[in-house]
């Protein structure tokens, strides 16, 4: 039997229609829910201009590989954050940036930075332990679906209601 944890991850980006079906029989797949216990995820879950946020506790492994490897696939953004397993794992937050390298930190149960004396001393510099920090506090933008109604300027509409 494999060994659970607690996951949420984070997703946005572009993606057309069909792109989004996909995406969507894969979170249910992986028995993930937009709220910690609940009904595991439909299209109709997402809130139109926001990233998706899901949740599910007992994921083997702490991993939804086949989720993560679609978005890294089609370019779309993610924070994942497993926690540990006692004696196995550490808790970790993965990031990928909808380009490039899928990044992994060392995170504790509560998804804060950790960083141990090896990884100062490789970054050498206080501005560099910074900018490590900063790349890990990575904010996942919206998931943005092909038909999608165009975002709402909130300053354009209360300039339009109190002119």
């Amino acid at each position: 039997m494999a060994d659970r944890v607690p996951v949420s991850i984070t997703i946005g980006g572009h993606a057309d229609q069909s792109t989004f079906a996909e995406l969507a029989a894969l979170i249910a797949m992986e028995g993930l829910s937009t709220e910690w216990d609940g009904p595991s995820f439909e299209p109709g879950h997402r809130t139109i201009g926001e990233a998706v946020s899901l949740h599910a506790h007992e994921v083997a492994w702490g991993r939804v590989e086949a989720l993560e490897s679609f978005c890294a696939e089609k370019g779309l953004p993610f924070v994942r954050w497993s926690g540990s397993y006692p004696g196995e794992w550490s808790a970790e937050r993965i990031v990928f940036r909808g380009a490039g390298t899928i990044d992994s930190y060392m995170v504790d149960e509560s998804d804060r930075v950790m960083i141990d004396r090896y990884l100062v001393n490789e970054r050498g510099s206080i501005a560099a332990v910074l900018a490590y920090f900063d790349a890990a506090a990575f904010v996942v933008p919206p998931l943005v679906v092909e038909g999608d109604p165009p975002p709402v300027d909130a300053a354009a509409v209360e300039e339009a209601c109190h002119g």
